[in-house]
């Protein structure tokens, strides 16, 4: 909202200093500022609520050290982290952008099913929460809106870059985004694949190598990856939120990184230099990003150990959804298995362990285990090892794979 009275003042008025609002990046350090701010202030606020409605974590006997002095620590925190990311969103986006619209959208509506989730399992004293159909069903419905919305919207574009102009063509236009060694915009499933030298994969091939005229039918393909990126991620990150501050620690470098891929993809100077797919209108994402780790460390405020708050279903799924959707906006959704690879490593953990268990059940009578306890963390508590040291544990290695990610731009 601030953007387009700042934009109107400037127009109209000439007004001194409006025109900082016209660059992203300036609206990006201001909506950090905001969130950590709204996050760390008003998050004690919003403790306090969730303690007087009684809205205590139940915790079941694991055998786990410090276990049972989290009991009665209130859940549902995720309600800060949502909090904190809209309201500068809402007043430093650019609203009508194709990106933070659908950002927006799966922040609310992955919000409300951790929510429904959380408010049954307290409120109504239903230790299974929302039915697992029912989560499925609501993140099968976001895939469609994101994978529909990103084959149809006509703001949802590349440019390619020409290989008939030579690189020392320059003109004083590329300050504009109109960089006359790149095409016009053009609708596309182009996506990057990591490794590789001529590093995209167009997901029209899946269907076109058929019949070239099918390109119209892609989006048969396309949706249905798009649903199984967000249920993939939304779910991973749901296991690894497990012990203090490892959700929220590890989401933030993943977001960071998304949010370095974001600026750089909107920027037809660094794209161009960087020979990463330039998306025109995606650079506004990174203001949505930077509100977004600025929730998540304004939370974690409150969320490292020793937890005053966890974040709940309301919190995991909602960090799940936006790291998908921001990886599949940027074109990088080939790149969560690294970046995102605590994430992978938890849901592996928890898939490893019960399918072995029920194969050696059916062979022996007996189900055996792999790991002491699934998710992973879970795992290194087991051993003896104190949470506080797996969750930094657990981050370093974030930061590791963090950079690895960003070294894939040049390694092809």
């Amino acid at each position: 909202m601030l953007y387009y009275l700042f934009k109107y003042l400037d127009e109209a008025y000439n007004l001194p200093g409006a025109g900082l609002f016209q660059f992203s990046t300036f609206r990006a350090a201001m909506a950090i500022i905001l969130s950590l701010a709204i996050s760390t202030i008003y998050g004690k606020r919003i403790i306090r609520f969730l303690q007087r409605k009684q809205m205590g974590e139940t915790i079941r006997d694991l055998g786990l050290a410090g276990q049972s002095e989290k009991a009665g620590t209130p859940t549902m925190g995720g309600l800060i982290i949502i909090l904190a990311t809209l309201v500068p969103v809402l007043l430093f986006a650019k609203l009508d952008n194709i990106y933070i619209i659908l950002l927006i959208v799966t922040t609310l509506w992955m919000g409300v099913i951790g929510f429904l989730d959380d408010y049954k399992k307290k409120m109504e004293k239903n230790k299974d929460g929302l039915a697992g159909r029912y989560k499925v069903i609501g993140q099968v419905g976001l895939g469609i809106i994101v994978g529909t919305t990103m084959f149809f919207h006509s703001d949802i574009t590349i440019k390619e870059e020409r290989v008939d102009v030579p690189v020392s063509v320059q003109t004083e236009v590329i300050a504009n985004q109109d960089n006359p060694r790149f095409t016009e915009e053009e609708k596309s499933l182009k996506t990057t694949i990591p490794f590789v030298k001529n590093n995209e994969l167009d997901y029209a091939k899946l269907v076109t190598w058929i019949n070239p005229d099918w390109a119209k039918y892609a989006w048969i393909i396309f949706i249905p990856i798009v649903i199984l990126i967000v249920t993939a991620v939304s779910n991973a990150a749901n296991l690894t939120d497990g012990i203090d501050g490892l959700a929220a620690g590890t989401s933030a470098i993943a977001v960071l990184t998304l949010g370095l891929f974001a600026f750089v993809s909107g920027n037809i100077i660094f794209s161009d230099y960087l020979n990463v797919m330039y998306i025109p209108r995606s650079g506004e994402m990174v203001v949505f990003i930077t509100a977004f780790v600025g929730a998540l460390i304004g939370f974690l405020w409150y969320n490292a150990y020793p937890a005053q708050v966890f974040m709940g279903d309301t919190g995991s799924l909602t960090i799940g959804g936006i790291i998908a959707v921001i990886a599949i906006a940027t074109r990088k959704e080939w790149l969560i298995p690294i970046l995102g690879g605590i994430f992978v490593m938890e849901n592996l953990s928890v898939i490893m362990q019960v399918g072995y268990f029920k194969y050696t059940k059916k062979k022996t009578g007996e189900g055996k285990r792999i790991f002491l306890m699934s998710p992973l963390h879970h795992h290194y508590q087991k051993k003896g090892i104190h949470e506080s040291k797996i969750v930094a544990r657990f981050w370093i290695v974030g930061i590791l794979l963090a950079i690895l990610t960003i070294v894939t731009l040049k390694i092809r």
